[in-house]
Order: C-alpha cells, then sequence, then structure tokens
C-alpha cells in the first residue's frame, strides 16, 4: 500500500490539520474525494479511419469534461440502428446512440422512449443557429429529441488532380454534358472514370445527386416531399433515371458491394477519377496526407447555383430516470454541440458543423465552401431521408437498384416510384 494513502498516514494528516486551525476549520479543508466520472456508453457506426478519428474528438472533450465514454462502435449504418432498437426495447439502452439527421427515430419519439433535450438546447441557443431543415427533424411537438452534430452533403465530386491531369483535364465540369465529357476522357486515358460502391444505400446516394442537378430542386420536392406521382411519371423524371444509369458505362466490374471508402481509395491513389459521394470522404483523403485543391479537388455540383443536398448525423438519448445517466446525457449533447469539438470533429470527418460560430481556419477549402453555401438558404435542399420515413425510402432504394442492376426500362421504373408511394403511405 502506499504510505501516502495509509490509514496511520491519513489520520496523522488530520490530526494535524485539526490543531492547527481547529476541528471545523479542518473539517472544511479535508478535500473532498474526486467524484466519479459520467459514464455514457456510446453506439455508434463510424469504424472507418477517417471516422475513428473524428469521433475520438468528442470522446476525448467528454473525458476532459468529467466523463467516461465507453466507444460500443457497431459497423454497418443499418446493423447500429437496429442494435440501438433492440437494446432500447430490451431494457439494455445504451447512454447515447447515432441515427442520421432523419425520420429514423421517429417511432421512438412517438413511443416516448428517448429523453428531450430542451434545456441544452436552449442553453445553447438551437432554435436560433442551427439550420431550420435540422429543426424540423430533430424537433417534434415542441421538444428536442436529438444533438445533431454535423452537417453532410451526400453529392459532392471528389476527384484525383494525378488522374485529372493523366486525362488532360484543367478545369471542373459546369453541366451535365461536360461532366460526362470528362468522364469519357478518363476512360480513354485508361482509368476507371467513376469510382462506385454497388451498395444499395450508395446507389441511391449516386441517383439523388443526379435527381437534384438534373431534375432540379422544384421536381426534387414534387416527388419527395410532395409524393407527387404525376410528377413520377414526367418525362423530366424519366430523364433523371436515364441519366442516372448512364454512369454504369463508367464504373469497374469491381464496384458491385464496394464499400464507399474502398471506392474513395481508388481515387486517393489516383486509379479512378471521382466519386460522388457525401463529404465524410474528405476524412479518407486526409488520412491519407492528401490536401484538398492541391492532390484532390471537390465541386457541389454543377455551377454557382446548384442545390446543396443538407444531410448528416446525430446522437439520441434513450429515455432513463437516473440522476447520473441523465447527467452524463447532457453533458454529452453539450460537449458534441460545442464550437471547439465541432470544428476538431468536423476537420476529420469531412463535413462542417452544425453551427456558424466557429472557428473555420482548421477546416479545408471544401468544408469552407460548404459554409458559404450554407449561408444561402435557396440552395438548401432537404436529405431525403428528412422528407420520407424509412420504410418507404427503403421501398425506393429498392425500386433503383432492381433498375441499376437490371435491364429495366425508366418507364418500368417509373411506374415501380408510383407504386413505391402508393404501398407506403403514410
Amino acid at each position: 500500500m502506499n504510505k501516502a494513502t495509509s490509514p496511520a498516514r491519513r489520520a496523522a494528516v488530520a490530526a494535524a490539520l485539526a490543531m492547527a486551525a481547529g476541528q471545523g476549520a479542518a473539517a472544511a479543508s479535508v478535500a473532498a474525494p474526486p467524484a466519479a466520472p459520467l459514464k455514457a456508453t456510446v453506439s455508434h457506426w463510424w469504424t472507418s479511419g477517417g471516422e475513428s478519428a473524428a469521433i475520438r474528438q468528442f470522446a476525448e472533450a467528454f473525458n476532459r469534461a468529467g466523463g467516461q465514454w465507453i466507444d460500443q462502435a457497431v459497423a454497418g449504418a443499418d446493423q447500429s440502428r437496429a442494435s440501438t432498437i433492440n437494446r432500447i426495447v430490451g431494457g439494455n439502452a445504451p447512454v447515447a446512440a447515432q441515427f442520421n439527421t432523419s425520420k429514423q427515430f421517429r417511432d421512438i419519439v412517438d413511443q416516448g422512449l428517448l429523453n428531450n433535450l430542451d434545456d441544452v438546447a436552449a442553453r445553447g441557443n438551437w432554435d436560433a443557429i442551427l439550420p431550420q431543415t435540422i429543426i424540423d427533424v430533430i424537433k417534434k411537438d415542441g421538444h428536442y429529441y436529438a444533438a445533431p452534430v454535423d452537417i453532410h452533403m451526400p453529392a459532392w465530386f471528389f476527384y484525383s488532380k494525378a488522374a485529372y491531369a493523366k486525362a488532360g483535364i484543367r478545369s471542373e465540369p459546369k453541366t451535365w454534358q461536360e461532366f460526362t465529357g470528362q468522364l469519357d476522357r478518363l476512360k480513354k486515358a485508361g482509368l476507371i472514370p467513376l469510382a462506385f460502391g454497388g451498395q444499395v444505400w450508395q446507389e441511391k446516394i449516386v441517383f439523388d445527386a443526379v435527381f437534384a442537378l438534373v431534375g432540379g430542386p422544384e421536381l426534387y420536392l414534387k416527388v419527395y416531399r410532395d409524393r407527387d406521382a404525376q410528377a413520377v411519371l414526367s418525362p423530366a423524371f424519366r430523364d433523371v433515371l436515364v441519366k442516372f444509369k448512364s454512369l454504369r458505362a463508367y464504373t469497374d466490374a469491381g464496384a458491385p458491394g464496394r464499400n464507399w471508402n474502398d471506392a474513395t481509395a481508388l481515387v486517393v491513389s489516383g486509379r479512378a477519377g471521382v466519386q460522388i459521394m457525401g463529404d465524410w470522404a474528405k476524412g479518407e483523403f486526409t488520412g491519407a496526407g492528401q490536401v484538398a485543391g492541391k492532390d484532390f479537388g471537390c465541386f457541389p455540383g454543377f455551377g454557382a447555383s446548384a442545390p446543396y443536398i443538407v444531410a448528416g448525423d446525430a446522437f439520441v438519448f434513450p429515455k432513463t430516470n437516473k440522476p447520473n445517466v441523465v447527467k452524463a446525457q447532457k453533458l454529452l449533447a453539450s460537449i458534441m454541440t460545442a464550437p471547439g469539438p465541432q470544428v476538431e470533429f468536423s476537420a476529420r470527418k469531412g463535413s462542417i458543423p452544425i453551427r456558424p460560430d466557429v472557428d473555420v481556419t482548421k477546416l479545408d477549402r471544401c468544408a469552407r465552401m460548404g459554409i458559404e453555401i450554407m449561408q444561402d438558404k435557396a440552395r438548401q435542399l432537404p436529405n431525403a431521408e428528412m422528407l420520407l420515413d424509412p420504410d418507404l425510402n427503403g421501398a425506393l432504394q429498392d425500386v433503383l437498384t432492381n433498375y441499376w442492376n437490371r435491364s429495366e426500362t425508366p418507364e418500368r421504373a417509373q411506374q415501380a416510384f408510383v407504386q413505391a408511394m402508393k404501398d407506403n403511405t403514410w
């Protein structure tokens, strides 16, 4: 036993204090034992190199503030969310759990299974600083039920400077026609034109990028927000489907089943020219020591008025009445949404902070571009998951993956789209 903590030593110290200043003063002078850290089991799906580096920023900030972060990563977004819901229902809920900033957690809100964050939101002035597109999905019946931790734009175009140089491409495309022309030049140069991961959610990301840019925000909202069958059956929507599927000719034979970060690695290595992916892909470039504007380029669409799709991640806090768990939840929500951790996280994750009052000097040129675009509310377009319930979103994903991977006409895909909307009406 260490002498400094032995019973005899503690008694001697106490006696000396009592003799020097009297028993009452001595009692006041004896230091109280340090409070136990507020433990927080945190469930999430961030397991790639860039993602892991990012979430460590929240963990370290939480630990410095008196918490004890207990990491419970579950690979795969769908698997992680399913694990969280099963644990909540089974009475073994984590202290905090990741969802997308979407309607994914609306059911557990409606069932009263989450603690609200109203006091944290009030102290952080969320009503004033958060974009309305995010408020609309994390606030229900006047209460905040999730802490948003980032703003992602899932339709960025990332390209290899080396690949572009090899193909003789000297500028970023301003139109769809210019973009496909560049893909042709990359193909002729012996490169993989489009780095692609043939998984359902990645196919949906590419489709939505084409939809927003080619179809335009008005058609996009008529379909996803208004669920307008006539809009789905229109020639304009057919054109979106045709242009989407035309990209398949620019992918490689290894695309089916490929993980998104493995597709990013093709661009990082210069073997592929372009990837259409969320800005979380920047974490992979950063992890490889590459610099935006020098080793790789980024653009959020074609031209200065391209719509900017808003998506992101948020953490929910399962219902509990245990005082220390509630304290841990509120501390964690406060830390995750504070300016300092927001910047440190986004610098590694590739996202932009949820709040405008941050120091942007640590963020790359792509992030600074995103922050500037977000100031123009006219360019903000909600991610489809913010507008659709999970069942309908999943059904539409199935329609698109069938169309992408099978010999199916765009007209058949239009009909399937309409049927999916009818079958999944709220």
